[in-house]
């Protein structure tokens, strides 16, 4: 039993409950970068753990009713098949230095696409809210499906999360919101999270028959993760989800141009920038919206509702 890696899990987990993300963009890099992992191993052992996790925040989207289950169904058509296939790929590229510099390369990819989500995101509620739409579930969920582009996302989804354990919250996400822009910030996570879990599944599956899965470390990350998804979840309404979506973003943009090879200066300058300009480039977004560009009295009240969507 590794105590260690299980305290990552618990504060991986914890973040995955209060945010519903994180998960395969936080452990996954983890255990690359400060467990000196092997990529293929980390991505197999993190896809087993968050088919375990996945579960918990679908049967919440379940139960509120902001799933669309026929979008669900296309989304699977492509993704289980291709996650299971994206596995039997990283295994036939083989093993030794080259093919984790692709994984590597791949995932690093994916983390900084996964940083983009999430502004993607915080926008895309702050809009809803400034233009006052209240979409009924119905209306909402009767969205005209498009049957083989929403397949292609989950084909495309489905290969990038079976290679990189990356993708199934963030990436599938903004491909959703280009398709279908009427479907609301609650139905758009809960949709792409129901989704997740029959597609984790199956790559976590191909990991254990064909992968680099290894049991005790699986074990160690659950110990952790699961108590960690329980706290997060009862603690999200008392946490400001904005504050914790802009940690997880600078997280993830640094983890994935080290997982790049930008040297450390580099990412320390890219990263400082970051900093400085985001909430410049926020407020101008807002201002552009029609709000303040800082927010005052309604402050409280909007990081309440922001988590909540994202829940």
């Amino acid at each position: 039993m590794n105590w260690l890696m299980a305290l990552t899990g618990l504060g991986v987990g914890t973040v995955v409950g209060m945010t519903g993300m994180g998960g395969g963009a936080l452990m996954t890099p983890i255990l690359v970068l400060f467990f000196n992992v092997n990529p293929l191993t980390a991505v197999s052992n993190d896809l087993v753990a968050s088919a375990v996790m996945k579960p918990v925040g679908a049967g919440v989207h379940l139960r509120h009713g902001t799933v669309n289950k026929r979008l669900v169904y296309w989304l699977m058509a492509g993704s289980v098949p291709a996650a299971f296939g994206g596995v039997l790929l990283a295994k036939w590229l083989g093993s030794g230095e080259d093919v984790e510099h692709v994984i590597k390369t791949a995932l690093g990819v994916a983390l900084l696409i996964a940083a983009g989500s999430l502004v993607a995101k915080a926008y895309l509620q702050m809009r809803e809210r400034v233009q006052g739409k209240k979409v009924s579930d119905d209306g909402a969920l009767s969205i005209r499906i498009k049957p083989l582009p929403t397949v292609i996302i989950g084909i495309v989804g489905g290969v990038v999360v079976g290679m990189t354990s990356v993708g199934s919250g963030s990436l599938m996400i903004i491909a959703l919101l280009a398709l279908y822009p009427t479907l609301n910030a609650s139905s758009l996570v809960g949709t792409d999270l129901v989704q997740a879990v029959p597609l984790v599944m199956s790559a976590a599956l191909a990991h254990i028959l064909f992968g680099d899965f290894e049991f005790g470390m699986t074990a160690s990350l659950l110990i952790g993760s699961i108590p960690g998804v329980y706290l997060g979840a009862r603690f999200s309404s008392r946490v400001k989800g904005g504050l914790v979506r802009k940690v997880l973003t600078v997280v993830l943009v640094a983890s994935g141009l080290q997982l790049l090879g930008v040297p450390i200066p580099a990412t320390a300058v890219i990263v400082g920038l970051a900093i400085v300009l985001g909430p410049i480039g926020w407020m101008w977004a807002r201002k552009l919206n029609g709000l303040p560009a800082v927010a005052k009295v309604e402050a409280r009240e909007v990081e309440a509702r922001e988590g909540a969507v994202s829940q």
